[in-house]
């Protein structure tokens, strides 16, 4: 089958094609056909080898994490999911690509394609809805009137924690170009800081969650903006030594850890606030829960722009730039934008 494989480290020259073995089905995993496959940014980090002590892949390794398609082939301890069915599911730090016609996907972290979503739309969902998810449900417990501070708000991350933030009852801020005030607006958010035009810590004040999305200084400066007993999440880094603990990292990479987030750590104490490192997990229950309010309209899918699956490497750079607005999708499957 044909994959966009990242031969070696060393940037995007060492993304292509390639003909590899159809994945073969473990007791617990579902074949899928992909239909379609989301980018992420961390899928331009990944060849640099900005994650290679954190991602561990096996080179050659299929780029992409984020997929939807329809199951042909189930192992024999499935019981979720039969042959037919159309699903969605992040493989992110499973050593499984998304990028290719099919993908092992371990039955645990896929769920059903939500209803009224075509197969790119779906696709666009795993990593920003699960990342929203885990910082809003899961670590920061968001409650209702709560103030949010998501920078970025146009973009693929920012599009969709800015709609689960509001539908948690939150009150939310974000930052956008000039051209982009309307469509953060439109998406929920409160309080919009044109970046062109105004400092966001000059302008924001008594936030109790920051979801740091920028790095060069942006996250130290979304300090100014929180009150005493805030949380500070980021999706940037620098990791943590309680990250490393999650993982079950040796002594040595939990201190590495410990001393690159010492100096944020310190300005967080400085204000009362904590901060921690959201390093996302493919999760097939959440991603039944949000797939839930999609299907209900209560969130709905942002989608910039769709490339066929012959030019996924210009879907790449193209997200590469900063410009999109939403999600970028690879399309291989040509009926894959329809419900």
């Amino acid at each position: 089958m044909k994959a966009l494989v990242l031969k070696r480290y060393g940037g995007a020259k060492n993304v292509e094609f390639a003909d590899v073995p159809r994945p073969t089905v473990r007791p617990d995993d579902i074949l899928v056909q992909v239909y379609a496959a989301g980018l992420n940014p961390i899928d331009n980090m990944i060849p640099k080898g900005s994650f290679k002590p954190i991602v561990k892949l096996q080179l050659p390794a299929t780029m992409g994490s984020d997929l939807a398609g329809v199951v042909v082939e189930t192992g024999s301890q499935v019981t979720r999911f039969k042959v037919g069915d159309a699903v969605f599911a992040s493989t992110f730090d499973l050593g499984v690509g998304a990028l290719a016609e099919y993908a092992a996907v371990p039955e645990h972290v896929a769920a059903l394609k939500p209803d009224g979503l075509d197969f790119v739309q779906a696709a666009s969902i795993p990593m920003v809805g699960l990342t929203s998810w885990q910082a809003f449900v899961e670590r920061a417990q968001l409650q209702p009137g709560q103030k949010v501070f998501i920078p970025a708000g146009a973009g693929g991350i920012g599009s969709f924690a800015i709609q689960l933030a509001k539908l948690l009852g939150a009150k939310v801020a974000t930052t956008t170009s000039t051209a982009n005030v309307e469509f953060v607006r439109q998406l929920g958010a409160d309080e919009v800081v044109d970046y062109k035009k105004q400092e966001f810590e000059s302008l924001l004040r008594d936030y109790d969650v920051v979801l740091a999305t920028l790095r060069d200084g942006e996250l130290e400066k979304s300090l100014q903006v929180v009150r005493a007993g805030s949380q500070i999440i980021s999706l940037i880094g620098p990791p943590d030594a309680a990250f490393a603990r999650r993982r079950g990292m040796n002594f040595l990479m939990r201190w590495v850890f410990d001393m690159l987030s010492a100096k944020i750590t310190r300005l967080a104490n400085q204000r009362n606030a904590s901060y921690s490192f959201l390093f996302v997990r493919p999760d097939g229950q959440q991603l039944a829960q949000i797939a839930g309010h999609l299907a209900a309209l209560r969130l709905r899918p942002v989608v910039d722009k769709i490339f066929p699956f012959t030019q996924a490497r210009e879907g790449l750079a193209y997200l590469e730039q900063g410009r999109a607005k939403g999600k970028v999708v690879v399309q291989l499957v040509a009926h894959a934008s329809e419900t």
